[in-house]
């Protein structure tokens, strides 16, 4: 685990690019004093890691943006979602709250305690998660001033078999699942994704995990900045539950990149 780490890593696309490629559950890393909170011990901790990290999903999406003829920008977080979790809500609003898996967990992908209970979570959500969602909302703010609309893609991976935390995930679970959300998604932005990933063997939508990521400032009143999460099962990419890439990857990134070319128009 590394010692230090910044929060997040802001890339640079090209100018013109309303498109925002969002990686927030790529790392491994947790600072040391973060780790002392947590009761696991280090072979446990490396076990949930696999589980719970979205392995090679930031190479992904830098592989995609090379690929673009149109360069995205990339927004990464570089630290686990162990640390925070940047795309929950830090209240009572988050759904996940009941499975110990608000902002900061509390429990691991199989219910297991991460945390202590009554474990103070405050301090992690001023650190990290709220300096990270008001880079977010800068970067948006930046597209939307520069090219007057912001595509935010959120990168994502997910095992193939249900683990005990989801809530929701008795569904289908198909090789790429597209999270939609009711006024961010556009119909255009949907079907352009299906096209892309549809060479995999197949789509679907919501299923078994849903929603988009849009920072607060705009959710639900901006249809500037419509946003739409990638879902791959790792199968298709890599040895699970967290060992390396395999050829998959490189056909996600191709996948990606042409959603990234058919949005940026």
């Amino acid at each position: 685990m590394n010692d230090v780490a910044p929060s997040y890593r802001l890339v640079p696309g090209a100018p013109g690019s309303p498109v925002i490629l969002h990686v927030p559950h790529s790392s491994r890393a947790i600072p040391a004093d973060v780790r002392e909170g947590i009761v696991l011990d280090d072979g446990a901790l490396e076990r949930e890691l696999d589980h719970i990290t979205d392995a090679h999903t930031a190479r992904i999406a830098a592989e995609a943006a090379v690929r673009s003829a149109t360069t995205p920008w990339q927004f990464v977080n570089q630290l686990s979602r162990l640390v925070v979790d940047p795309e929950r809500f830090p209240d009572e609003r988050e759904e996940m709250l009941s499975a110990g898996m608000g902002a900061v967990y509390t429990r691991t992908t199989h219910r297991e305690v991460l945390r202590p209970d009554g474990y103070d979570g405050e301090p992690l959500v001023e650190r990290y998660f709220r300096p990270y969602a008001a880079a977010v909302t800068a970067a948006v703010a930046e597209r939307l001033e520069t090219v007057g609309r912001a595509v935010v893609v959120d990168v994502h991976s997910y095992p193939t078999e249900r683990l005990p935390y989801e809530l929701h995930g008795d569904g289908p679970r198909p090789p790429v699942c597209l999270g939609r959300d009711g006024f961010h998604t556009p119909a255009e932005l949907l079907d352009e994704a299906r096209k892309a990933f549809d060479c995999f063997g197949g789509t679907g939508v919501n299923t078994p995990f849903a929603g988009a990521y849009v920072p607060l400032r705009y959710y639900g009143n901006d249809p500037r900045v419509s946003a739409l999460m990638i879902e791959i099962r790792r199968d298709v990419y890599m040895s699970e539950p967290g060992g390396p890439s395999g050829p998959g990857l490189g056909a996600v990134a191709e996948a990606l990149a042409g959603l990234v070319d058919a949005v940026s128009g």
